[in-house]
């Protein structure tokens, strides 16, 4: 046991990986004001908008320092569904993105709603939605990664929904909020670290 320094101008990250071994039993599809809408091939500037817009207050940032080319490649392929949450006026207001990387295993790489929907019952309804695309025929596992970083109700949540944890690795990364990449004022509960 012991404490390990983190570099500076760096956060670290406890990431708990979930995954899920058979399709949960079908239940009842919960209400939502929202759509889903499938961006086959979304434009790197109104990816990346959205992208922070939704992950920004949990220091998301691998996305946004990607050139077009990487993410492009990433978001293009066959293989990963980009889908958008718009509400009625068609806004977007969150993300979810699956890779189905082998034929039996689907990961959820980004799952989010823009902080002003956060808890209010929502999350559920988009799990529910990622289940759908999720399971296809094949599928035997569906893995998702969340972080201490992330809104404090995730690892619960994605626990509720049948995921089991199954693995615990640490990420260290220079904070986004010091490069540039991210506003300062984000993340407000992740200590901002400047050079002494």
């Amino acid at each position: 046991m012991g404490l390990h320094p983190v570099p500076e101008g760096h956060v670290a990250a406890v990431v708990t990986t979930l995954e899920m071994q058979k399709r949960p039993a079908a239940r009842p599809m919960p209400p939502s004001p929202f759509r889903l809408v499938r961006w086959d091939a979304p434009d790197p500037a109104k990816y990346r908008a959205l992208f922070a817009r939704v992950g920004g207050p949990w220091l998301w940032y691998s996305r946004l320092v990607m050139d077009d080319a990487r993410l492009i490649a990433l978001t293009h392929r066959p293989e990963t569904q980009v889908q958008v949450v718009t509400d009625r006026a068609g806004v977007e207001v969150g993300l979810l993105e699956l890779s189905h990387t082998t034929a039996a295993l689907c990961m959820i790489d980004y799952f989010g709603l823009i902080p002003e929907l956060t808890g209010a019952g929502h999350g559920r309804w988009l799990m529910a939605m990622a289940m759908a695309l999720a399971w296809r025929p094949g599928v035997e596992c569906v893995r998702v990664n969340t972080c201490s970083l992330d809104h404090p109700s995730a690892l619960n949540f994605y626990r509720a929904q049948g995921f089991e944890a199954v693995g615990r690795t640490v990420e260290t990364f220079a904070d986004p909020r010091l490069i540039g990449v991210l506003d300062e004022s984000l993340a407000p509960q992740v200590p901002l670290l400047r050079r002494r």
